[in-house]
C-alpha cells in the first residue's frame, strides 16, 4: 500500500512541476538491450546509502519499462531470478542512469523509456529490417523468433510520448543508452554484420524521432559463449569501431576477460551483479552527461 501511495505522489509531483513552469521540459532518456540491459542486480544487496539516493530523486525519475505505465524510479520484481539468483527485487543500467542525471541537475524531470529482452540478437529481433529468416537463423526456438524488438520499442517510444503530450508536457529526447551484443557474438553471421546491422538502428531510432544528433551510449560486451570462438572480439571490435563511423556514439570499455574487476559479474559470468549494474549505469549517466556538455 505505501509504494502505490509513493508512486501516486510521484506521478502527481511530476505533472505539477510541469504546470507550474511553462518552460519546464522533460528529459526522455532511451534504454535498450538484452539481459544485462533488463538487469540482475540485486537491489536488496545494495548499500543503504544508495537506496537513499535512489529515494532522493524518485518524485523526479519516471520509468516505462517495456510499453508499461511509468513508475518511480526503483527495483522490478524478477521472478525468474528468484530460483537462479536467490532474489527478486532485481535492477539494470537505469537505476543509476536515473540517479546520476538526477543528482547532476536537481530541477530536472526526466522520463526513461526502456525495452529489453534477455538472449535476444541485433540480427535477428533486434533488427531495424527484421525478416522471419533472419529470426530463424539466430534467435532460439519459441517466442524469440516472433519477437520485433526494434518495432516493440519504438511503439513504447510513441506511445510514452504521445502520453506526455495528452498531458500538456513538453519533453526532448537527450539519449539513449544499448547494452546488448552478447548473442549477436554467439554465431558467425551476426558476429560480422554486428557494425552494419547497429548503424541501421542507430540511425533509424535518430530518424525516427527526428534527433539527428542524439547522443548514442553503448556498454562494449566480454560474455564468452556461443559457436564462433572470434564472436566476442569481433563485436567488440565492432562497438569501437562504429564509435569513429558515427557522430556523438560513444562506447563503455570493458576487460575483455575474467575475472571482469572493472564491472562485476555473478557466478554465470554472464550476468552483472549488483556492483556491476551500479558501475555500468554509473558510466552511462556520466557519459551521457558528458556528451550532452560537448553539444
Amino acid at each position: 500500500m505505501k509504494s502505490i501511495v509513493i508512486a501516486i505522489l510521484c506521478v502527481l509531483s511530476f505533472g505539477t512541476m510541469s504546470s507550474q513552469n511553462k518552460e519546464f521540459v522533460v528529459q526522455v532518456v532511451l534504454l535498450a538491450g538484452q539481459s544485462n540491459m533488463a538487469g540482475a542486480g540485486n537491489y536488496t544487496a545494495l548499500d543503504q546509502s544508495v537506496k537513499d539516493r535512489v529515494t532522493k530523486v524518485q518524485d523526479r525519475v519516471l520509468v516505462s519499462n517495456s510499453g508499461r505505465t511509468p513508475k518511480p524510479l526503483s527495483f522490478y520484481l524478477a521472478k525468474g531470478h528468484k530460483e537462479k539468483y536467490g532474489f527478486e527485487e532485481a535492477f539494470g543500467p537505469e537505476l543509476m542512469v536515473g540517479v546520476v542525471l538526477a543528482e547532476k541537475n536537481p530541477n530536472a524531470h526526466y522520463l526513461l523509456i526502456k525495452t529489453a529482452q534477455g538472449g535476444t540478437a541485433l540480427y535477428g529481433a533486434w533488427n531495424p529490417e527484421w525478416t522471419a529468416e533472419k529470426a530463424i537463423e539466430v534467435e532460439a526456438e519459441g517466442f524469440k523468433r516472433d519477437l520485433k524488438l526494434y518495432s516493440n520499442f519504438v511503439n513504447d517510444i510513441k506511445e510514452n510520448l504521445k502520453n506526455l503530450d495528452a498531458q500538456g508536457k513538453k519533453y526532448k529526447i537527450i539519449g539513449m543508452a544499448w547494452m546488448q551484443g552478447e548473442n549477436d557474438a554467439a554465431k558467425e553471421v551476426s558476429a560480422l554484420s554486428y557494425e552494419a546491422n547497429l548503424t541501421k538502428l542507430i540511425n533509424g531510432i535518430r530518424t525516427e524521432f527526428k534527433v539527428n544528433e542524439m547522443p548514442f551510449v553503448l556498454g562494449q560486451i566480454n560474455s564468452h559463449y556461443g559457436k564462433f570462438p572470434a564472436g566476442p572480439e569481433t563485436v567488440r571490435t565492432a562497438q569501437e569501431h562504429i564509435t569513429h563511423v558515427l557522430k556523438n556514439v560513444a562506447v563503455i570499455k570493458t576487460t575483455a576477460n575474467e575475472p571482469y574487476d572493472d564491472f562485476p559479474k555473478h557466478s554465470d559470468k554472464v550476468h552483472y551483479n549488483e556492483m556491476g549494474q551500479y558501475r555500468l549505469g554509473t558510466a552511462f549517466g556520466e557519459k551521457l552527461l558528458q556528451m550532452q556538455n560537448k553539444k
